[in-house]
C-alpha cells in the first residue's frame, strides 16, 4: 500500500480535490471467518463509517417519505418523494444497499439511497436484506428476488429497475440472472454502481488500484457471504454468468476504485453479448465516487436518474436503447 496518494489530476473540481487530500483511514481487518460475534463487532464499524459518509447527503425533512414495509415477506423500506403525483401508479426503481455483503442494513439500507430517492418519479423499495453471519447466501438473494417478484407484479417489468451499489451491484446482477431462471420478466433497466461484480477478485485492478483509495480486498466477508460455495459461482460472481438477453444496463467505476476490473469486464461482457449499455468512469474517484457532495457525484447522480428515466420510457416489451460508451 502506497504511503501517500497520488497527487490528483488537473481538471478535478475544488471539492473533489479536497476529498482526495484529506487523510486516508486504515481499512478495518476482517475477523477470522469462523468468529461470528468479531463479524458483528466487524460490520458495526463498517456502519460507523457509512453514517459518516452519509451525513452530507440527506434529503430536507418532509422530502421524501419513508415507511419500513414488508414486501413478499422481506423487510425493506418504501420511499416516496413528496413531489410525487401519484405512488400508487409510479414506476419503481428496487434498490439494494452497499457494505461488503455484510453490513449496510436498517436504516442505512434507505439513507444511502435517499439522494437518488428524493429526485426520481418513481417509488424506491430499498430491500434490507439479510446479510451474515447469521444469513449467509443465499438469504440476501432471495430477499432481494422476492421484493423484485412483487415489484413486477404490481407494476409490470418495464416499469420497474434494479440498482445497486458494490455489494448491492453483486445482488442486482445476480438478481436479473436469478430471475431469468425463474422465467420472471427482466427489468426495464439495470444500474450497477462499483459493483462487486467479482468475489474472486481476480481482476487487475485488485492488484494494481491496491490501497490506492484506502479500500483493501474482502476475501473473508466474501468467504463468509458463500457459506462455503464457490465463489465463482455465477450467482455469487454475476461477472461469470450468461449476460445475454440482460436488460439496458448503466456501469459506473473510477480510475482509484479497486472494482474498477469488475465494471471495465463486465462492459465487454454486455457489449459482446448485444446488450445496450453505459459505461461512466470517473477520473480519479475512489470507491463510491467522492462521497456525494463534488460536482462530479452530481454529475454522475444526473446520469443515473436520466438512464433510469430513459429504461422506463422505453417500449415496454423491450424496445433497446443505443449502446454508450
Amino acid at each position: 500500500m502506497p504511503e501517500q496518494q497520488p497527487p490528483p489530476p488537473a481538471g478535478l473540481s475544488a471539492a473533489a480535490r479536497a476529498v482526495l487530500a484529506r487523510p486516508r483511514g486504515e481499512p478495518v481487518p476482517e475477523p477470522a471467518l469462523d468468529d461470528l460475534a468479531g463479524w458483528r463487532r466487524y460490520a458495526e464499524l463498517l456502519d460507523a463509517l457509512t453514517v459518516a459518509a452519509l451525513a452530507v447527503r440527506q434529503p430536507q425533512e418532509g422530502e421524501l417519505r419513508v415507511t419500513r414495509v414488508e414486501i413478499a415477506g422481506a423487510a425493506a423500506y418504501e420511499l416516496v418523494p413528496a413531489c410525487l403525483a401519484d405512488p400508487n401508479g409510479a414506476p419503481v426503481v428496487v434498490e439494494l444497499h452497499g457494505g461488503a455483503m455484510v453490513s449496510g442494513g436498517g436504516e442505512l439500507a434507505w439513507r444511502a439511497n435517499a439522494p437518488a430517492a428524493v429526485r426520481r418519479d418513481a417509488v424506491t423499495w430499498a430491500v434490507d436484506y439479510r446479510m451474515p453471519p447469521d444469513h449467509p447466501f443465499p438469504a440476501a438473494l432471495e430477499d432481494c428476488l422476492a421484493v423484485y417478484r412483487e415489484a413486477v407484479a404490481r407494476r409490470g417489468p418495464g416499469r420497474v429497475v434494479v440498482s445497486g451499489f458494490s455489494a448491492g451491484g453483486n445482488l442486482a446482477a445476480a438478481l436479473v440472472l436469478q430471475a431469468r431462471e425463474a422465467g420472471l420478466a427482466l427489468p426495464a433497466g439495470l444500474v450497477l454502481l462499483s459493483p462487486a461484480l467479482d468475489l474472486t477478485e481476480s481482476g487487475d485492478s485488485f492488484r494494481t488500484l491496491r490501497g490506492a483509495a484506502g479500500l483493501a480486498p474482502m476475501p473473508l466477508a466474501s468467504r463468509l457471504y458463500a457459506g462455503g460455495r464457490d465463489l465463482a459461482d455465477p450467482h455469487l460472481s454475476p461477472l461469470f454468468g450468461d449476460v445475454t438477453g440482460f436488460p439496458p444496463t448503466f456501469l459506473q467505476s473510477g480510475t482509484r476504485d479497486l472494482f474498477l476490473s469488475n465494471a471495465v469486464r463486465m462492459h465487454r461482457r454486455l457489449l459482446d453479448a448485444g446488450v445496450p449499455v453505459e459505461l461512466r468512469v470517473l477520473e480519479a474517484a475512489g470507491h463510491g465516487g467522492f462521497g456525494g457532495a463534488t460536482p462530479e457525484d452530481e454529475a454522475l447522480l444526473a446520469d443515473v436518474l436520466a438512464f433510469e428515466a430513459r429504461a422506463l420510457a422505453a417500449d415496454p416489451e423491450g424496445a433497446p436503447l443505443r449502446s454508450r460508451a
